[in-house]
């Protein structure tokens, strides 16, 4: 495929995943984002879980543009009790699994992040073989990264670099809520 960057023709791209407790997964990931953009790269950041608020990564997607795009396609924060909710979580990220699939088969984008869609697969809102699917499906050039905790073993056992972030200690755990410009 020629649509993809010069930098990546004949080099075959990996699977890294971001995972764990602690914080810094999608942080990680806008940092290789910025890293490949710097690079003449294409990149697009599909978010499974986030949605409803202003995170500051939008705002800078749109100074980067058109090589950096984030569609963010989550409902916010699941929480399985709630039924009726859970259900509308589950339909966005049937959805955000498709538009993934098209992207990553499209050949348009050099690196794409699937941000959190190790905690959609954690909630069941869709499986391990969804997210297998996606990395065999994957043109030899395209990277694809994976942020979220709990990730899967079988995701792990295909990754080609996984990183473990550990929480020691957050500002969270004294009852400080998110900081605008540091945690969104």
């Amino acid at each position: 495929m020629d649509k993809h960057s010069d930098v990546y023709k004949g080099r075959k791209g990996f699977v890294i995943v971001y995972t764990g407790d602690g914080k810094g997964k999608t942080t990680a990931a806008l940092g290789l984002a910025l890293r490949a953009i710097g690079h003449g790269l294409k990149v697009l950041m599909i978010q499974f879980i986030k949605g409803g608020w202003n995170y500051g990564e939008l705002k800078s997607a749109e100074k980067l543009s058109p090589n950096f795009k984030i569609v963010t396609m989550g409902k916010g924060y699941v929480r399985k009790e709630d039924k009726e909710g859970f259900e509308k979580h589950k339909v966005a990220a049937k959805e955000a699994l498709e538009f993934s699939k098209e992207k990553i088969i499209s050949g348009e984008y050099d690196v794409i992040i699937l941000d959190e869609i190790n905690y959609a697969q954690y909630f069941q809102l869709i499986s391990v073989e969804d997210i297998l699917d996606l990395i065999h499906s994957k043109p030899t050039f395209v990277t694809l990264v994976l942020t979220g905790n709990y990730a899967h073993p079988s995701i792990l056992e295909v990754a080609d670099l996984v990183t473990e972030m550990k929480m020691i200690k957050h500002p969270y755990q004294k009852g400080i809520k998110a900081k605008k410009g540091i945690d969104y």
